[in-house]
């Protein structure tokens, strides 16, 4: 894979999740994996953030790797300028990326929020860093009412910047689905063109990091080192 950057269509749908479930399984197969997290917002210094988490979950064949901190929960153009910090530009996400693929089988880039929230003073963002880095771009999105519409702006806003989508990742399941999270594993594929390639089950950063390593290859398609099957998944939850 290279480097495959994580996206979504929004903040807390799982990204991180998703992004450790890759790093398992890709570790699970032999490969030393890097977790890159361009811009942490909403915690303080000496707080595990989400690469460390990453790691903490996928196992010690993954590195974690933080460019910035910002205290506040907002967009790290935002969270930066409020804290009289500097931003982290797409230029040193790349640069931090490709220093990174030089040691390591696959480099995750995970974004802060959705694809388009603001990085710098200029107004780039996440999409901007795939560009410079000629990155497939995974989107993780929510199972629930609504995800058709995200997803497939998120989707026509890559096409748009002429990145490559490599799929989709629901990035928290649930236990019992309702009948528009059953509807959408059909429709998502169908909206936004692009194939669903895995489904986290909710809850599954709480597990032990020995069972989150067991059971991540099972949430993922073959394209992501796992052995997840969309028709299979499709059969077990009928609408």
């Amino acid at each position: 894979m290279g480097v495959l950057v994580v996206s979504g269509t929004g903040t807390e749908i799982g990204k991180t999740v998703v992004t450790s479930a890759i790093a398992a399984a890709a570790a699970a197969g032999g490969r030393s994996v890097a977790v890159l997290k361009p811009a942490q917002t909403g915690l303080e210094p000496g707080v595990p953030g989400d690469a460390a988490e990453a790691a903490r979950l996928a196992g010690p064949r993954v590195t974690p790797v933080e460019l910035a901190r910002y205290p506040e929960p907002l967009a790290p153009d935002t969270a930066a300028r409020r804290a009289g910090l500097a931003t982290v530009s797409p230029e040193a996400v790349a640069e931090a990326a490709q220093k990174l693929a030089a040691s390591h089988d696959l480099v995750l880039v995970e974004g802060a929020g959705g694809l388009l929230v603001r990085f710098d003073e200029a107004g780039r963002t996440l999409a901007d860093a795939a560009r410079l880095l000629d990155a497939p771009v995974l989107v993780v999105a929510p199972a629930a009412l609504g995800t058709l519409n995200s997803t497939t702006l998120t989707a026509e806003a890559l096409r748009a910047r002429g990145l490559s989508a490599r799929g989709v990742v629901i990035g928290s399941w649930p236990a019992e689905p309702d009948l528009a999270c059953r509807c959408n594993l059909a429709d998502l594929p169908e909206s936004s063109g692009l194939p669903l390639l895995g489904a986290v089950p909710e809850g599954s950063g709480a597990l032990s990091p020995e069972a989150f390593r067991a059971a991540a290859p099972a949430w993922l398609a073959p394209e992501l080192s796992g052995t997840w099957s969309a028709e299979s998944f499709l059969a077990a939850w009928p609408a």
